[in-house]
Protein backbone atom coordinates (compact mmCIF):
# COMPACT_ATOMS: atom_id res chain seq x y z
CA UNK A 1 0.00 0.00 0.00
CA UNK A 2 1.04 3.57 -0.90
CA UNK A 3 1.60 5.95 2.23
CA UNK A 4 1.20 9.78 1.63
CA UNK A 5 3.93 12.07 1.26
CA UNK A 6 4.27 14.67 4.21
CA UNK A 7 3.41 17.26 2.33
CA UNK A 8 0.36 15.55 1.00
CA UNK A 9 -0.53 14.79 4.83
CA UNK A 10 -0.14 18.90 5.53
CA UNK A 11 -2.28 19.92 2.76
CA UNK A 12 -4.81 16.98 3.88
CA UNK A 13 -4.25 17.81 7.60
CA UNK A 14 -4.94 22.21 6.65
CA UNK A 15 -7.87 21.16 4.53
CA UNK A 16 -9.51 18.96 7.60
CA UNK A 17 -8.85 22.59 9.77
CA UNK A 18 -10.86 24.83 7.19
CA UNK A 19 -13.48 22.43 6.57
CA UNK A 20 -14.09 21.99 10.20
CA UNK A 21 -13.77 25.56 10.64
CA UNK A 22 -16.16 26.30 7.55
CA UNK A 23 -18.70 24.00 9.37
CA UNK A 24 -18.02 25.35 12.49
CA UNK A 25 -19.34 29.00 10.92
CA UNK A 26 -15.66 30.46 12.25
CA UNK A 27 -13.55 30.22 9.31
CA UNK A 28 -12.46 34.00 9.58
CA UNK A 29 -12.00 33.59 13.39
CA UNK A 30 -9.86 30.65 13.42
CA UNK A 31 -8.05 30.42 9.96
CA UNK A 32 -4.84 32.96 11.00
CA UNK A 33 -3.63 30.65 13.98
CA UNK A 34 -3.94 27.29 11.89
CA UNK A 35 -0.18 27.70 10.83
CA UNK A 36 0.88 27.76 14.72
CA UNK A 37 -1.31 25.45 15.72
CA UNK A 38 0.15 22.72 12.73
CA UNK A 39 3.72 24.07 13.34
CA UNK A 40 4.66 24.70 17.32
CA UNK A 41 7.68 26.56 17.53
CA UNK A 42 9.63 23.66 19.29
CA UNK A 43 8.45 20.76 16.65
CA UNK A 44 11.05 19.86 14.37
CA UNK A 45 10.57 21.42 10.62
CA UNK A 46 10.77 19.60 7.30
CA UNK A 47 12.42 23.20 6.12
CA UNK A 48 15.02 24.98 7.46
CA UNK A 49 12.91 26.69 10.14
CA UNK A 50 9.44 26.75 11.68
CA UNK A 51 9.22 30.53 10.82
CA UNK A 52 9.45 29.24 6.90
CA UNK A 53 6.87 26.33 7.74
CA UNK A 54 4.58 28.63 9.01
CA UNK A 55 5.03 31.17 5.87
CA UNK A 56 4.62 28.18 3.37
CA UNK A 57 1.34 27.04 5.70
CA UNK A 58 0.21 30.92 5.41
CA UNK A 59 0.16 30.51 1.53
CA UNK A 60 -0.95 27.48 1.00
CA UNK A 61 -4.31 28.49 3.43
CA UNK A 62 -4.51 31.65 0.82
CA UNK A 63 -4.99 29.12 -2.24
CA UNK A 64 -7.15 26.99 -0.44
CA UNK A 65 -9.40 30.59 0.41
CA UNK A 66 -9.00 30.56 -3.60
CA UNK A 67 -6.55 33.10 -3.99
CA UNK A 68 -2.96 33.51 -6.14
CA UNK A 69 0.11 33.83 -3.85
CA UNK A 70 1.07 35.52 -6.69
CA UNK A 71 -1.14 38.59 -6.32
CA UNK A 72 -0.70 39.35 -2.77
CA UNK A 73 0.15 43.35 -2.33
CA UNK A 74 0.58 43.25 1.75
CA UNK A 75 2.02 40.53 3.68
CA UNK A 76 0.62 41.75 7.08
CA UNK A 77 -2.94 41.43 5.32
CA UNK A 78 -4.32 38.63 7.87
CA UNK A 79 -6.07 35.39 6.70
CA UNK A 80 -9.14 36.22 8.38
CA UNK A 81 -9.79 38.81 5.41
CA UNK A 82 -8.72 36.72 2.97
CA UNK A 83 -11.93 34.20 4.64
CA UNK A 84 -14.24 37.12 4.65
CA UNK A 85 -13.48 37.85 0.86
CA UNK A 86 -13.84 34.63 -0.14
CA UNK A 87 -17.16 33.66 1.79
CA UNK A 88 -18.83 36.86 -0.48
CA UNK A 89 -16.53 36.21 -3.86
CA UNK A 90 -18.75 36.20 -7.07
CA UNK A 91 -16.52 34.81 -9.39
CA UNK A 92 -13.94 32.27 -9.89
CA UNK A 93 -10.06 32.83 -11.00
CA UNK A 94 -9.33 31.13 -14.21
CA UNK A 95 -5.91 30.72 -12.46
CA UNK A 96 -6.32 27.09 -11.09
CA UNK A 97 -2.60 26.94 -9.75
CA UNK A 98 -0.46 28.67 -8.15
CA UNK A 99 3.18 28.34 -6.99
CA UNK A 100 4.30 28.93 -3.37
CA UNK A 101 7.69 31.05 -3.98
CA UNK A 102 8.22 30.34 0.19
CA UNK A 103 8.27 26.36 -0.40
CA UNK A 104 10.16 26.08 -3.76
CA UNK A 105 13.38 24.79 -3.71
CA UNK A 106 14.96 27.08 -5.99
CA UNK A 107 16.60 23.95 -8.10
CA UNK A 108 19.06 24.36 -10.18
CA UNK A 109 19.12 23.61 -14.10
CA UNK A 110 18.56 19.71 -14.52
CA UNK A 111 22.27 18.20 -14.55
CA UNK A 112 24.71 15.46 -14.27
CA UNK A 113 26.67 14.01 -11.17
CA UNK A 114 29.21 12.02 -10.83
CA UNK A 115 28.33 10.04 -8.00
CA UNK A 116 30.94 8.23 -5.18
CA UNK A 117 30.38 4.76 -7.38
CA UNK A 118 32.53 5.80 -10.18
CA UNK A 119 35.82 4.16 -10.04
CA UNK A 120 38.36 5.71 -11.98
CA UNK A 121 38.72 2.75 -14.74
CA UNK A 122 40.60 2.31 -17.25
CA UNK A 123 38.33 2.72 -19.75
CA UNK A 124 36.89 6.26 -19.58
CA UNK A 125 33.99 5.46 -21.78
CA UNK A 126 32.14 8.39 -20.42
CA UNK A 127 35.49 10.72 -21.42
CA UNK A 128 35.51 9.11 -24.84
CA UNK A 129 32.05 9.48 -25.17
CA UNK A 130 31.53 13.32 -24.55
CA UNK A 131 31.18 15.52 -27.44
CA UNK A 132 32.05 18.39 -25.55
CA UNK A 133 35.47 17.38 -23.68
CA UNK A 134 33.24 18.27 -20.54
CA UNK A 135 34.80 14.99 -18.93
CA UNK A 136 37.73 14.09 -17.30
CA UNK A 137 39.42 11.76 -14.88
CA UNK A 138 41.03 13.80 -11.72
CA UNK A 139 42.33 12.06 -8.85
CA UNK A 140 40.98 8.54 -9.57
CA UNK A 141 37.63 9.97 -10.51
CA UNK A 142 35.40 11.22 -13.60
CA UNK A 143 34.53 15.00 -12.89
CA UNK A 144 32.23 17.05 -15.15
CA UNK A 145 32.83 20.63 -15.88
CA UNK A 146 29.37 22.22 -15.92
CA UNK A 147 30.05 24.96 -18.14
CA UNK A 148 31.02 22.98 -20.72
CA UNK A 149 28.48 20.13 -20.26
CA UNK A 150 25.31 20.18 -22.32
CA UNK A 151 23.03 18.09 -21.05
CA UNK A 152 23.17 15.22 -23.58
CA UNK A 153 23.62 12.23 -21.37
CA UNK A 154 26.12 10.39 -23.47
CA UNK A 155 28.42 10.13 -20.39
CA UNK A 156 25.61 8.57 -17.80
CA UNK A 157 24.82 5.96 -21.21
CA UNK A 158 28.40 4.87 -21.59
CA UNK A 159 29.25 4.26 -17.72
CA UNK A 160 29.68 0.55 -16.96
CA UNK A 161 29.16 1.37 -13.41
CA UNK A 162 25.99 3.41 -13.60
CA UNK A 163 27.67 5.77 -11.42
CA UNK A 164 26.75 9.23 -13.80
CA UNK A 165 23.42 10.57 -12.11
CA UNK A 166 21.19 12.80 -13.76
CA UNK A 167 19.84 15.36 -11.20
CA UNK A 168 16.34 16.46 -13.00
CA UNK A 169 14.15 19.54 -11.63
CA UNK A 170 10.94 17.23 -11.13
CA UNK A 171 8.08 19.81 -11.89
CA UNK A 172 9.83 20.95 -15.03
CA UNK A 173 10.24 17.25 -15.87
CA UNK A 174 6.27 16.65 -15.01
CA UNK A 175 5.08 19.40 -17.11
CA UNK A 176 4.06 18.64 -20.50
CA UNK A 177 3.80 21.92 -22.07
CA UNK A 178 6.89 23.57 -20.45
CA UNK A 179 4.75 25.85 -18.23
CA UNK A 180 6.93 25.72 -15.28
CA UNK A 181 9.52 27.96 -15.89
CA UNK A 182 12.60 29.60 -13.89
CA UNK A 183 12.24 32.99 -12.26
CA UNK A 184 14.55 35.94 -11.66
CA UNK A 185 14.74 34.55 -8.07
CA UNK A 186 15.70 31.32 -9.25
CA UNK A 187 12.25 29.81 -8.09
CA UNK A 188 9.65 28.57 -10.45
CA UNK A 189 7.24 30.44 -12.03
CA UNK A 190 3.61 29.48 -13.51
CA UNK A 191 3.18 30.25 -17.43
CA UNK A 192 -0.28 30.36 -16.73
CA UNK A 193 -1.01 31.26 -21.14
CA UNK A 194 0.61 27.70 -21.51
CA UNK A 195 -0.69 26.32 -18.36
CA UNK A 196 -3.09 22.88 -19.07
CA UNK A 197 -4.08 22.64 -16.00
CA UNK A 198 -3.14 18.62 -15.93
CA UNK A 199 -1.85 19.29 -12.16
CA UNK A 200 1.31 17.02 -12.64
CA UNK A 201 3.73 19.21 -11.52
CA UNK A 202 1.49 19.70 -8.35
CA UNK A 203 1.85 15.71 -8.28
CA UNK A 204 5.99 15.75 -8.73
CA UNK A 205 7.00 18.80 -6.82
CA UNK A 206 8.71 17.06 -3.53
CA UNK A 207 8.58 20.93 -1.68
CA UNK A 208 4.84 20.84 -2.08
CA UNK A 209 5.31 24.72 -3.87
CA UNK A 210 2.50 24.01 -6.10
CA UNK A 211 -1.08 24.48 -4.80
CA UNK A 212 -4.62 24.69 -6.38
CA UNK A 213 -6.61 27.27 -6.14
CA UNK A 214 -9.80 25.81 -4.20
CA UNK A 215 -13.51 26.70 -3.82
CA UNK A 216 -13.59 25.16 -0.61
CA UNK A 217 -14.87 27.59 0.74
CA UNK A 218 -18.03 28.58 -1.47
CA UNK A 219 -19.27 25.19 -1.92
CA UNK A 220 -18.90 23.73 1.96
CA UNK A 221 -20.03 27.16 3.07
CA UNK A 222 -23.12 26.49 1.35
CA UNK A 223 -23.63 23.04 2.74
CA UNK A 224 -22.95 24.49 6.07
CA UNK A 225 -25.99 26.79 5.35
CA UNK A 226 -28.04 24.21 4.20
CA UNK A 227 -28.03 26.06 0.61
CA UNK A 228 -29.79 23.06 -2.04
CA UNK A 229 -26.69 21.88 -4.18
CA UNK A 230 -26.31 19.43 -6.50
CA UNK A 231 -23.36 16.56 -6.09
CA UNK A 232 -22.36 15.38 -9.66
CA UNK A 233 -19.56 12.65 -8.71
CA UNK A 234 -16.70 11.67 -10.74
CA UNK A 235 -17.23 7.88 -12.21
CA UNK A 236 -13.55 7.51 -10.51
CA UNK A 237 -14.74 9.05 -6.71
CA UNK A 238 -16.85 5.61 -5.73
CA UNK A 239 -13.14 3.51 -6.37
CA UNK A 240 -11.52 5.36 -3.40
CA UNK A 241 -13.74 4.15 -0.80
CA UNK A 242 -13.93 0.76 0.36
CA UNK A 243 -17.98 1.04 0.92
CA UNK A 244 -20.16 0.52 -1.87
CA UNK A 245 -21.78 2.68 -4.18
CA UNK A 246 -24.73 3.49 -2.55
CA UNK A 247 -23.04 3.95 0.92
CA UNK A 248 -21.51 6.70 -0.96
CA UNK A 249 -24.37 8.40 -2.25
CA UNK A 250 -25.69 7.96 1.37
CA UNK A 251 -23.05 10.11 2.58
CA UNK A 252 -22.82 12.91 -0.03
CA UNK A 253 -26.45 13.44 1.07
CA UNK A 254 -25.89 13.19 4.51
CA UNK A 255 -23.51 15.66 3.96
CA UNK A 256 -25.95 18.26 2.62
CA UNK A 257 -26.14 17.76 -1.40
CA UNK A 258 -30.25 17.33 -2.09
CA UNK A 259 -29.49 16.02 -5.26
CA UNK A 260 -26.50 13.01 -6.58
CA UNK A 261 -25.92 12.06 -10.18
CA UNK A 262 -23.31 10.41 -11.37
CA UNK A 263 -21.79 11.76 -14.15
CA UNK A 264 -20.94 8.05 -15.12
CA UNK A 265 -24.57 8.54 -16.69
CA UNK A 266 -23.12 11.25 -18.49
CA UNK A 267 -20.43 8.99 -19.62
CA UNK A 268 -23.32 6.68 -21.17
CA UNK A 269 -24.61 9.24 -23.20
CA UNK A 270 -20.88 10.11 -24.52
CA UNK A 271 -19.72 6.39 -25.41
CA UNK A 272 -22.98 6.17 -27.39
CA UNK A 273 -22.37 9.14 -29.11
CA UNK A 274 -18.39 8.90 -30.17
CA UNK A 275 -19.85 5.23 -31.38
CA UNK A 276 -22.00 6.60 -34.11
CA UNK A 277 -19.28 9.94 -34.59
CA UNK A 278 -16.86 6.80 -35.71
CA UNK A 279 -19.13 5.54 -37.54
CA UNK A 280 -18.37 8.83 -40.04
CA UNK A 281 -15.22 9.25 -39.88
CA UNK A 282 -11.70 7.20 -40.34
CA UNK A 283 -10.60 7.90 -37.30
CA UNK A 284 -11.63 9.56 -34.00
CA UNK A 285 -9.34 10.26 -30.32
CA UNK A 286 -11.66 10.97 -27.60
CA UNK A 287 -12.21 14.20 -25.82
CA UNK A 288 -13.39 13.62 -22.35
CA UNK A 289 -10.02 14.72 -20.54
CA UNK A 290 -9.38 18.83 -20.28
CA UNK A 291 -5.81 17.99 -19.92
CA UNK A 292 -5.24 15.58 -23.09
CA UNK A 293 -7.25 18.15 -25.32
CA UNK A 294 -5.00 21.21 -24.19
CA UNK A 295 -2.04 19.36 -24.92
CA UNK A 296 -3.27 18.78 -28.64
CA UNK A 297 -3.86 21.76 -28.98
CA UNK A 298 -0.79 23.00 -27.68
CA UNK A 299 1.13 20.70 -29.02
CA UNK A 300 0.18 18.55 -31.83
CA UNK A 301 -2.72 21.27 -33.51
CA UNK A 302 -2.55 18.94 -36.49
CA UNK A 303 -4.67 16.49 -34.33
CA UNK A 304 -7.42 18.59 -33.24
CA UNK A 305 -9.60 17.91 -36.12
CA UNK A 306 -9.64 14.22 -35.37
CA UNK A 307 -10.50 15.39 -31.69
CA UNK A 308 -14.24 13.99 -30.79
CA UNK A 309 -16.70 16.35 -30.82
CA UNK A 310 -18.57 14.78 -28.82
CA UNK A 311 -19.66 16.50 -25.41
CA UNK A 312 -17.61 15.45 -21.83
CA UNK A 313 -19.57 12.79 -19.55
CA UNK A 314 -19.97 15.85 -17.52
CA UNK A 315 -21.41 18.24 -19.88
CA UNK A 316 -24.12 15.39 -20.49
CA UNK A 317 -24.28 14.90 -17.05
CA UNK A 318 -24.99 18.72 -15.65
CA UNK A 319 -27.20 18.50 -18.43
CA UNK A 320 -29.19 15.93 -16.84
CA UNK A 321 -28.82 17.74 -13.32
CA UNK A 322 -30.11 20.87 -14.73
CA UNK A 323 -33.44 19.11 -16.01
CA UNK A 324 -33.71 16.99 -12.65
CA UNK A 325 -33.21 19.97 -10.46
CA UNK A 326 -33.56 22.98 -12.27
CA UNK A 327 -32.01 26.42 -10.64
CA UNK A 328 -29.97 24.11 -8.14
CA UNK A 329 -26.39 24.91 -8.18
CA UNK A 330 -23.91 21.72 -9.26
CA UNK A 331 -20.86 20.84 -8.00
CA UNK A 332 -18.71 18.42 -9.73
CA UNK A 333 -16.79 16.26 -7.41
CA UNK A 334 -13.35 15.51 -9.83
CA UNK A 335 -10.13 13.36 -9.42
CA UNK A 336 -8.34 16.10 -11.21
CA UNK A 337 -7.10 19.55 -11.90
CA UNK A 338 -8.20 20.07 -15.28
CA UNK A 339 -11.81 19.09 -14.62
CA UNK A 340 -12.10 22.83 -12.67
CA UNK A 341 -10.87 24.11 -16.44
CA UNK A 342 -13.90 22.67 -17.55
CA UNK A 343 -16.50 24.15 -15.07
CA UNK A 344 -15.32 27.48 -16.02
CA UNK A 345 -16.37 27.11 -19.66
CA UNK A 346 -19.74 26.96 -18.18
CA UNK A 347 -20.21 23.12 -17.35
CA UNK A 348 -21.13 23.49 -13.80
CA UNK A 349 -20.97 25.84 -10.99
CA UNK A 350 -18.41 24.79 -8.71
CA UNK A 351 -15.67 21.61 -8.54
CA UNK A 352 -14.77 20.09 -5.35
CA UNK A 353 -11.81 17.68 -5.56
CA UNK A 354 -11.68 13.66 -3.91
CA UNK A 355 -9.32 15.19 -1.50
CA UNK A 356 -11.70 18.10 -0.49
CA UNK A 357 -14.64 15.75 -0.09
CA UNK A 358 -12.62 13.40 1.91
CA UNK A 359 -11.68 16.36 4.14
CA UNK A 360 -15.37 17.86 4.33
CA UNK A 361 -16.50 14.15 5.64
CA UNK A 362 -13.88 14.37 7.96
CA UNK A 363 -15.14 17.73 9.60
CA UNK A 364 -18.73 16.71 9.20
CA UNK A 365 -18.25 13.64 11.24
CA UNK A 366 -19.45 11.12 8.22
CA UNK A 367 -18.06 7.36 7.91
CA UNK A 368 -19.13 6.52 5.07
CA UNK A 369 -19.18 2.56 5.10
CA UNK A 370 -21.98 3.27 8.08
CA UNK A 371 -24.12 5.97 5.99
CA UNK A 372 -27.86 4.46 4.85
CA UNK A 373 -27.08 3.52 1.54
CA UNK A 374 -29.24 4.96 -1.19
CA UNK A 375 -29.46 5.27 -5.29
CA UNK A 376 -28.19 8.49 -7.30
CA UNK A 377 -30.65 10.05 -8.77
CA UNK A 378 -29.36 9.82 -12.03
CA UNK A 379 -27.95 6.31 -12.18
CA UNK A 380 -25.40 4.90 -14.40
CA UNK A 381 -24.53 1.17 -15.87
CA UNK A 382 -20.90 -0.28 -15.10
CA UNK A 383 -19.90 0.33 -18.63
CA UNK A 384 -19.98 4.08 -17.78
CA UNK A 385 -18.46 3.66 -14.37
CA UNK A 386 -15.49 2.05 -15.82
CA UNK A 387 -14.32 5.40 -17.56
CA UNK A 388 -12.43 5.75 -14.26
CA UNK A 389 -9.96 3.43 -15.58
CA UNK A 390 -7.47 3.26 -18.85
CA UNK A 391 -9.26 1.44 -21.51
CA UNK A 392 -12.87 2.05 -20.19
CA UNK A 393 -13.69 4.51 -22.90
CA UNK A 394 -12.51 2.20 -25.66
CA UNK A 395 -14.50 -0.34 -24.39
CA UNK A 396 -17.52 1.39 -24.20
CA UNK A 397 -17.07 2.76 -27.64
CA UNK A 398 -16.45 -0.54 -29.00
CA UNK A 399 -13.99 0.30 -31.80
CA UNK A 400 -10.58 -1.29 -32.55
CA UNK A 401 -8.80 1.19 -30.39
CA UNK A 402 -4.91 2.24 -28.50
CA UNK A 403 -5.02 3.62 -25.01
CA UNK A 404 -2.20 6.35 -24.13
CA UNK A 405 -1.62 7.20 -20.73
CA UNK A 406 0.09 10.25 -19.31
CA UNK A 407 1.30 12.97 -21.38
CA UNK A 408 5.12 12.71 -21.11
CA UNK A 409 7.52 11.77 -24.38
CA UNK A 410 6.13 8.32 -25.98
CA UNK A 411 2.67 9.95 -25.73
CA UNK A 412 3.80 13.14 -27.65
CA UNK A 413 5.60 10.42 -30.16
CA UNK A 414 3.00 7.93 -31.00
CA UNK A 415 0.08 11.47 -31.07
CA UNK A 416 2.31 13.10 -34.11
CA UNK A 417 2.55 9.36 -35.65
CA UNK A 418 -2.03 9.47 -35.69
CA UNK A 419 -1.61 13.52 -36.64
CA UNK A 420 0.68 11.70 -39.53
CA UNK A 421 -2.40 9.28 -40.62
CA UNK A 422 0.27 6.50 -39.89
CA UNK A 423 -1.22 5.82 -36.42
CA UNK A 424 -2.61 1.72 -36.42
CA UNK A 425 -5.89 1.99 -34.59
CA UNK A 426 -9.59 3.76 -35.88
CA UNK A 427 -9.77 4.92 -32.10
CA UNK A 428 -7.73 6.56 -29.86
CA UNK A 429 -7.88 7.09 -25.90
CA UNK A 430 -5.60 9.14 -24.08
CA UNK A 431 -5.73 10.04 -20.18
CA UNK A 432 -3.69 12.65 -18.91
CA UNK A 433 -2.77 10.05 -15.62
CA UNK A 434 -1.57 6.76 -15.52
CA UNK A 435 -4.10 4.10 -15.31
CA UNK A 436 -6.77 6.96 -15.45
CA UNK A 437 -8.67 9.68 -13.50
CA UNK A 438 -8.40 6.93 -10.76
CA UNK A 439 -5.09 8.24 -10.51
CA UNK A 440 -5.96 11.78 -10.67
CA UNK A 441 -3.45 14.25 -8.78
CA UNK A 442 -6.53 14.86 -6.37
CA UNK A 443 -7.13 11.13 -5.26
CA UNK A 444 -7.19 10.02 -1.87
CA UNK A 445 -6.65 5.90 -2.54
CA UNK A 446 -4.07 3.65 -3.94
CA UNK A 447 -4.09 3.49 -7.88
CA UNK A 448 -3.73 -0.41 -7.42
CA UNK A 449 -6.38 -0.76 -5.10
CA UNK A 450 -8.30 1.70 -7.01
CA UNK A 451 -8.45 -0.22 -9.85
CA UNK A 452 -9.46 -3.34 -8.28
CA UNK A 453 -12.97 -1.66 -6.95
CA UNK A 454 -13.93 0.07 -10.95
CA UNK A 455 -16.56 -2.19 -12.06
CA UNK A 456 -15.17 -4.86 -15.04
Amino acid sequence: MAYPAQTTRIRRELLVKTATAIRAGDLPGRVDRFPLEMRPRRETALRCCVHRERAVLRYRAMALLGFSVQDEEDELKPLADYAREALVRGSRDPRLLTVIEEACGGCVRTAYFVSNACRGCADQSCVAACPKQAIAVRGGQSAIDPDRCVNCGKCKDACAFNAILRIPIPCEEACPVQAIVRGPSGRRELRHDLCIACGKCMQACPFGAVAEQSEVVEVLGALAAGKPMTALFAPALAAQFQAPLERLVGALRRLGFTGVVEVAAGADLAALAERLELEEAPFLTSSCCPAYTGLVEARVPTLAPRVSATPTPLAYAAGLAHERFPGVPRVFISPCVAKRREALAGAVEHVLTFEELGAALVAWGIEVDACDPGPADVQATDRGRAFAMAGGVAAAVGAQAEVLCGLGAETLRRLRLYASGKGPARFLEVMACEGGCIAGPCTLADPKVARRRVPA
